[in-house]
């Protein structure tokens, strides 16, 4: 599929949801994250915004990009508004066309999944280079779908973190796993209902 028809997809469904002034961070995000000194982030797919806010609120730097201008200018918006501005960079960027450049402290990437081409591998294999030592790769995926998801196929397999991981491929002398399991919440839908979900989270350190 082309690059065309994914951003015209992902603008068609920011553009769809209503505008939150206040979006909320995942809860992987702020348990993981919370405690951290703060230093630069990448915010890979960055959706509302609401990892990228709460990063800048407790003092981190934020790249945040994503494929859809209506989430980037939307963020970037909301950024202004909480005179965020100087700490939230809003980017509108193609992951199937390259990775951001920079190196970072904090990396994650909240249910990047995409009906159209990407190599998630290539994706986040480059995410762990891009860490300095020290710094962290969150990745959380679905692992149930929920009733407001894009995708209602009954078909669909969510591989499991440690599946994630051996197919990212790191070298365990470089990048060690620091978590992977599959805990379970309630999440709230953009229109207000809720569900029980399963998450599928993975936490790479870069030790050296």
């Amino acid at each position: 599929m082309h690059t065309t028809d994914a951003v015209t997809f992902w603008d068609s469904v920011h553009a769809s949801r209503p505008t939150t002034i206040g979006p909320r961070p995942n809860v992987r995000l702020t348990e993981t994250v919370t405690g951290l000194p703060p230093g630069d982030a990448l915010d890979l797919g960055c959706g509302d915004g609401g990892d990228a806010l709460w990063l800048a609120d407790q003092g981190w730097h934020v790249t945040a990009v994503d494929i859809s201008t209506v989430a980037v200018e939307r963020l970037a918006a909301l950024a202004g508004s909480r005179g965020l501005d100087d700490r939230v960079t809003a980017v509108r960027h193609d992951l199937g066309e390259g990775f951001p450049r920079g190196e970072f402290d904090l990396i994650c990437a909240h249910y990047l999944h995409t009906p159209f081409d990407l190599d998630r591998a290539a994706v986040l294999r480059s995410a762990a280079h891009a860490l300095r030592t020290g710094g962290r790769l969150l990745v959380v995926d679905h692992g149930s779908t929920a009733p407001w998801s894009w995708n209602q196929d009954p078909d669909v397999r969510y591989p499991n973190p440690r599946e994630v991981a051996e197919d990212i491929g790191l070298d365990s002398a470089t990048w060690r796993v620091e978590r992977a399991d599959t805990p379970r919440r309630v999440a709230t839908g953009p229109n207000g209902q809720t569900a029980e979900v399963i998450d599928h989270a993975l936490l790479i350190r870069r030790i050296t």
